[in-house]
């Protein structure tokens, strides 16, 4: 718990981070790399190119000094923090090289109003976060029986292209069998080293289910658009990986995951790619044999856009309570058919018939998160029943 000498400081603290915070992390940024290089090999150099990173860590400091005493609320978050440091190689010797910087950032930021007491209050902060996390993340090792960071080699077994920008990519062990057990919805992290030597890793959820023989990824392939640089890693699998390559990728993480064997209703929102790990959660559940109410609702561009329809269509076969909605924000005319109810434009939860004490999971893009987010509370939905997955830097933007 905070020292309720440096309770003040960091309370005080909060309205400046909303004014000066994007300053702080920039120029955190920029003095972390120059002094250690190699740690451009842990973090998305494509966030930290559009300027997104650099914006998340500015509204993630002020959010944890606004909740700082509110472990209810930022426990859920931290958890999430803590599976993705893991998955991308963070250990305990990076704390002190972060911690040092982000202090000296925020007093060359805010130079005499950053007094002695200020920055030890700070100080205080950083390292009962770094703590906590330190200890959560070892006992995520433990439990998971991988060392911090670690990665294996897998065989590309086979590649399907789903649609014009998305690919599926069939995992498996050189011996030819499954990479192993993972929870539905849960993700992996890929590494690729790039022609100039960097290593990058992203995080792709597992899209089939976990009885599979095998791992499957399913990938978008991000292009430039407007600010926002096109996407290292997706273009790169896009281009170069094939049937019968070896890629290292990570142990399963993440806890965005739904207990199986609960009767309480179950809805799954999702947009884009975002269907991936709503799809392992629905092949898990036909693989069981489910009864268990199920609508899952999908937004995309076009009927063209929708990725693993096909295996969405099976499984709607294999599951009799299972609804599916889809939301085409520009229908061609030409949409295939056996998918369920369609509608024309973007989701909106007011037309579909949501069942009564469900849970709620939500994956896509984060503008799309946040509308059903908020459309679902409007609607009554308690916030203890939404879940959602996040990859990039927005963890914490629901505090805001």
């Amino acid at each position: 718990m905070l020292s309720a000498a440096s309770r003040p400081y960091i309370d005080a603290s909060v309205p400046v981070l909303r004014e000066h915070g994007l300053a702080i992390t920039r120029h955190f940024y920029a003095s972390m790399f120059e002094a250690h290089p190699e740690l451009r090999n842990l973090f998305n150099m494509g966030n930290q190119a559009s300027g997104a990173q650099q914006q998340s860590l500015a509204s993630a400091v002020f959010a944890y000094a606004a909740n700082i005493d509110n472990a209810a609320t930022l426990g859920p978050v931290l958890e999430r923090i803590v599976h993705k440091h893991v998955s991308v190689g963070i250990t305990p010797s990076h704390y002190p090289i972060v911690g040092r910087h982000l202090l000296r950032a925020i007093k060359d930021v805010l130079g005499d109003a950053a007094t002695p007491e200020l920055i030890a209050a700070w100080d205080e902060a950083y390292w009962l976060l770094a703590g906590e996390l330190i200890a959560a993340e070892a006992r995520l090792s433990e439990r998971t029986h991988a060392p911090l960071g670690s990665l294996r080699e897998l065989v590309v077994a086979d590649v399907d292209r789903e649609t014009e920008h998305i690919v599926s990519y069939y995992l498996h062990t050189p011996e030819g069998g499954s990479p192993g057990e993972f929870a539905p919805g849960q993700y992996v992290s890929v590494s690729v080293t790039l022609p100039d030597g960097l290593e990058q890793r992203r995080q792709y959820s597992l899209s089939d289910a976990p009885d599979a023989p095998h791992w499957r990824i399913t990938v978008k392939r991000e292009d430039a658009a407007d600010a926002k640089p096109a996407g290292q890693i997706s273009n790169w699998l896009h281009a170069n990986l094939k049937a019968g390559d070896r890629i290292l990728v990570s142990p399963p993480y993440g806890e965005f995951t739904t207990t199986l064997d609960a009767a309480r209703p179950l809805v799954l929102l999702s947009a884009g790619v975002g269907i991936t790990p709503m799809m392992s959660m629905i092949a898990a559940l036909a693989a069981k044999g489910s009864r268990r109410e199920i609508l899952f609702a999908h937004a995309a561009r076009n009927g063209s856009h929708v990725a693993l329809r096909r295996h969405l269509v099976h499984a709607t076969t294999q599951l009799p309570h299972l609804r599916v909605a889809t939301f085409l924000e520009t229908p061609t005319g030409a949409e295939r058919e056996g998918t369920g109810e369609t509608f024309a434009g973007r989701m909106d939860i007011s037309r579909l018939t949501l069942p009564a004490d469900a849970d709620y999971l939500l994956c896509g893009p984060v503008p799309f998160m946040q509308t059903q987010w908020r459309a679902l509370r409007d609607a009554g939905v308690p916030a203890e029943r939404l879940h959602r997955e996040v990859f990039g830097p927005d963890a914490l933007d629901h505090l805001l």
